[in-house]
């Protein structure tokens, strides 16, 4: 029994060891990760975006579009990117939940108008050789030039505008699906878009 208490404090002191060691850790690598993920959206952005001399990261507006299964609130972030002072596009994020293997996030990039200037692949869970094929410059840039109104939004086995990857029409399927439920929401909301006050300075 004398042993008992020894091994419960011993315990106890490398319980609250190891708590205080990954504290410092999460501390030391929280702003490091930060800047990774903010370095990751930059180069989203200068890929689906028109020219911009600003920093669309820190012109953002928050929008509410839904709520999520605990009926928490969602809300869409729109980065803006201008030309001196007028807005020369717009880039939001979408996802589609119903890849293949999951959720396949992704950038949209507009002009102020609303025409598709680039979409970006930001993460993915899809078949390597297969889905994955989402990622490719050749599926990626036929949405440039696309519009709501000008497009038909499915793909072409399905009747519509846009190339399917052959042995993998789900996941272009859930791409186009989220890119046009996507635009239609940016078209909603434009003028609120357009005109906003900055969310970050």
């Amino acid at each position: 029994m004398n042993g008992l208490p020894r091994l419960v404090l011993a315990l106890t002191l490398i319980t609250v060891g190891a708590g205080l060691l990954l504290s410092q850790v999460e501390s030391m690598t929280r702003a490091p990760i930060a800047e990774q993920r903010r370095l990751e959206t930059l180069r989203a952005l200068q890929t689906v975006l028109p020219d911009f001399d600003n920093s669309p990261d820190a012109d953002t507006v928050e929008l509410a579009f839904g709520t999520d299964k605990k009926g928490r609130e969602l809300k869409r972030t729109f980065f803006r990117g201008r030309q001196g002072a007028e807005i020369s596009g717009v880039a939001f994020s979408v996802v589609a939940p119903d890849g293949y293997s999951g959720n396949i996030n992704m950038m949209v990039g507009v002009d102020a108008g609303g025409t598709v200037v680039g979409l970006e692949i930001l993460t993915h869970a899809e078949t390597p050789g297969l889905g994955d094929k989402i990622t490719h410059d050749e599926f990626k840039g036929q949405f440039k030039g696309k519009t709501l109104e000008g497009s038909d939004w499915r793909v072409k086995k399905d009747g519509g505008d846009f190339d399917q990857i052959t042995g993998a029409t789900i996941s272009p399927r859930a791409v186009v699906k989220a890119v046009h439920q996507g635009l239609q929401f940016y078209r909603e909301h434009q003028q609120d878009v357009l005109t906003a006050e900055r969310l970050s300075q």
